[in-house]
């Protein structure tokens, strides 16, 4: 057994080797972050090993930094392991009581846990290809959470300029509104509008939706307004809009993407009611590969959804709280199609009114609803049948 520990940043990587016994049979090496760098360790592992050893690479999950070496170990059929650095992190502080950390000692670390722990999974060629739709999906969470941060800005836009409107339309956020606050980012600019025009305008942007009826309610609020006057405003709700345009455009073509790769991939949790692309794309993206999770429990665990242990002594008063460690975006999407499969299927809805029932928080009782959504995610993965097959 030979154990190749990487350390990696930007611009180099630090390298050791380690065989069974613990002997250094390469320390210190430094690579750039380049196909020279990357050959030029392939080339001293070969030197550092023979054909009969076992080789096992390890590195930590850095990110987009740790993808291209990633990628090449890969290609050259070396077995690599991709470490949580939280748990580097507290095995180097049990190596040792002095306060040391560099970029050498974090390599020879990693090298030392391929030895000692056995129940590290190595990194699948699928779960290297998996990055795509993991990447797909965290850019949408975060257009998402962009445009809503928008979306929130025009509302306060037109508490300043135009308050009445709010209470005239279902919302603001819908594509008649935002082509009227477009073309007129106020209510004295509304107010001056030929009906004629401004009824046409209110047909097209609504299908047909809204007419000459709504166009007068909206004129007539905005001639009695209190809304201000302020160019400024006005101006950044015209841009305010425009940008939201742009990022669901861009949402959406990013959605397209994401259904491609799930159309390929057709998974069992779609057929769970509630589950949508967008929900199931990001649960898969995250876990990868189902097999480096022994039970639904690691799948709680590696998403920060396991409760906190925490005793002392006599101190029998512990609120357990989450972890709320590991994959914020996993969290996340698990909540998110909790929540709906709570709404559409009648099983997860009966237990989420029975532990209301109980006397727990809502909060509480979904994530109960959540640990039982797991399971069943996991075991449709698993065993590859669809929700009402297996059930």
């Amino acid at each position: 057994m030979v154990c190749v520990g990487i350390d990696v940043a930007k611009d180099k990587h630090d390298c050791c080797i380690l065989d069974s016994d613990g002997t250094i049979r390469a320390d210190c090496i430094t690579i750039p972050n380049n196909m020279d760098g990357f050959k030029q360790l392939l080339q001293t592992i070969r030197d550092c090993t023979k054909r009969s050893d076992k080789i096992k690479v390890g590195l930590e999950a850095t990110g987009h930094y740790s993808y291209n070496i990633l990628g090449f170990l890969l290609d050259n059929d070396l077995a690599v392991y991709v470490m949580n650095p939280l748990h580097t992190n507290l095995y180097r502080k049990s190596l040792s009581l002095r306060k040391t950390k560099t970029d050498r000692v974090d390599a020879r670390t990693i090298a030392t846990m391929l030895l000692s722990d056995v129940d590290l999974k190595s990194y699948t060629d699928t779960a290297y290809h998996n990055e795509e739709l993991k990447s797909l999906t965290r850019y949408r969470f975060d257009k998402v959470r962009e445009r809503a941060k928008l979306k929130q800005s025009v509302s306060r836009l037109v508490t300043i300029l135009f308050p009445e409107l709010e209470k005239l339309v279902p919302s603001l956020h819908i594509a008649s509104v935002y082509a009227l606050l477009s073309e007129y980012p106020g209510a004295k600019q509304i107010s001056e509008i030929h009906l004629t025009k401004l009824t046409n305008l209110l047909v097209t942007a609504s299908k047909g939706r809204y007419g000459k009826d709504k166009a007068i309610q909206i004129r007539d609020a905005a001639r009695t307004s209190i809304g201000s006057v302020m160019p400024a405003k006005s101006l950044e709700l015209k841009h305010t809009i425009k940008l939201i345009r742009e990022l669901t455009s861009e949402i959406d073509e990013i959605e397209v993407s994401i259904q491609k790769i799930m159309d390929e991939l057709n998974p069992p949790i779609l057929s769970i009611p509630g589950v949508g692309i967008q929900s199931a794309a990001m649960i898969l993206a995250e876990i990868g590969d189902f097999s480096n999770f022994e039970s639904p429990d690691k799948v709680l665990a590696y998403a920060g959804c396991s409760p906190s242990t925490y005793q002392s002594g006599k101190l029998t008063n512990c609120y357990a709280h989450m972890e709320k460690r590991g994959s914020r975006y996993l969290r996340y999407a698990l909540y998110n199609a909790t929540k709906y499969v709570c709404y559409w299927n009648p099983v997860f809805a009966e237990y989420l009114a029975k532990k209301r029932a109980e006397g727990k928080h809502y909060n509480v009782a979904l994530s109960h609803a959540t640990k039982k959504l797991v399971r069943l995610i996991y075991a449709l993965q698993k065993s590859g049948k669809a929700y009402l097959t297996a059930a």
